[in-house]
């Protein structure tokens, strides 16, 4: 198969779909992989690491989009790319397709076959390809928190772990997940008071066993949801439903009636966000500012440490990767029913319940495109 590795267009998107480790993995394979030129550039993967790998080098994306069998990507297309995609080519990429109706029409029209490294499941349940950008992201809310309580990013201006003698801010985090959890071990660290909340009450108890009377737990109903987010400093939304737009947890009579200074880190925005106020923003302009409240949703937040973000979604996405290779995309889905998840739009048609119920299109089960 003839793979193809366009560079990233989102703003201040460094991250890239393939390493050269995995461009010598797929070659191994027999597979060809076209790499766009300086794909990898901006993180230190230069044009000749991957032509030692066993690499072509295009001079464009267009040349990229033309020859290859199957286009592995990190960020869901963008306009331009999706006019360049076509029928029975595979886009193997994170989509978010849930709160995004245009590249859905977009993807729809274009015919090809796009995976989702979102809604792929694991063997042990849970999502295996999303859960490394989670568990960066996760982190980085911590510090995004952080960084904006200082007067000078509009904060209230204070300090996350405090001092001697002067209290610690409160983090929120809501969502017990895999973000959530990354959130909280940092959070923890830095010395910060910090309350979880989360429906799954056993998830809770994990968490309690591990951290102890580090972090208080509370399960999520709207009377513990609204006291904690009224005493905080700063609040992380984590909360996931696979495939679907985020629930709006935090509602805008809330944030009206938060702590002026204080922040919102909405690591869910990629999926519509759990924050009434939010909308996506970017690396360049990443925080708005809604009631007195900072909102920090920058919509591809691993994308500031690209390089390490990168490695680590090669890590989970190469196996899947090799395997549509190997046996197209038929037969990888028909042999594997968790890649099979990953199937959001087909041929024309929806495939991901999720997005079909959310943007009101007809629901074709993946396994009916797959005779």
């Amino acid at each position: 198969m003839q793979i193809g590795l366009p560079k990233e267009i989102k703003n201040h998107e460094y991250r890239v779909g393939l390493t050269p480790a995995s461009v010598r993995e797929l070659c191994s394979h027999g597979h060809s992989v076209l790499v766009q030129s300086g794909a990898g550039q901006a993180i230190g993967l230069s044009d000749a690491l991957y032509q030692a790998a066993g690499a072509t080098l295009v001079p464009d994306a267009a040349s990229v989009f033309a020859q290859a069998d199957m286009v592995v990507k990190v960020k869901e297309p963008q306009p331009q790319e999706c006019a360049m995609l076509r029928p029975g080519q595979i886009l193997y990429t994170y989509l978010h397709l849930a709160p995004d109706p245009d590249q859905t029409a977009a993807l729809v029209q274009s015919g090809a076959v796009c995976i989702a490294y979102e809604t792929i499941t694991g063997v042990n349940g849970g999502l295996p390809l999303l859960a490394p950008m989670s568990e960066v992201a996760g982190r980085m809310a911590v510090q995004a928190g952080a960084a904006h309580l200082e007067k000078s990013k509009g904060g209230m201006g204070v300090l996350l772990g405090g001092v001697p003698g002067v209290p610690a801010a409160h983090v929120v985090i809501l969502g017990a997940g895999v973000v959530g959890t990354h959130a909280l071990q940092v959070a923890v660290g830095m010395g910060a008071r910090v309350t979880v909340i989360d429906r799954n009450v056993d998830r809770l108890r994990q968490l309690d066993l591990v951290f102890g009377n580090r972090i208080q737990t509370l399960y999520s109903s709207v009377q513990n949801l609204e006291d904690a987010v009224l005493d905080a400093e700063v609040v992380i939304g984590g909360v996931l439903i696979p495939g679907a737009s985020a629930p709006k947890l935090v509602t805008r009579a809330m944030v009206e009636s938060m702590k002026k200074g204080a922040v919102v880190v909405d690591v869910a925005i990629d999926q519509g966000g759990c924050f009434e106020t939010s909308y996506a923003t970017t690396h360049a302009e990443p925080t708005f500012v809604v009631d007195g409240v900072v909102h920090y949703c920058v919509a591809n937040m691993p994308g500031a440490v690209a390089r390490t973000s990168t490695f680590a979604l090669n890590n989970a996405t190469i196996g899947h990767a090799v395997a549509i290779a190997n046996k197209g995309w038929k037969q990888a889905l028909r042999d594997d029913v968790h890649l099979r998840q990953g199937l959001n739009v087909a041929l024309g048609q929806v495939s991901y319940e999720a997005v079909a119920n959310t943007l009101a299109y007809d629901y074709v089960p993946a396994h009916t495109l797959l005779a």
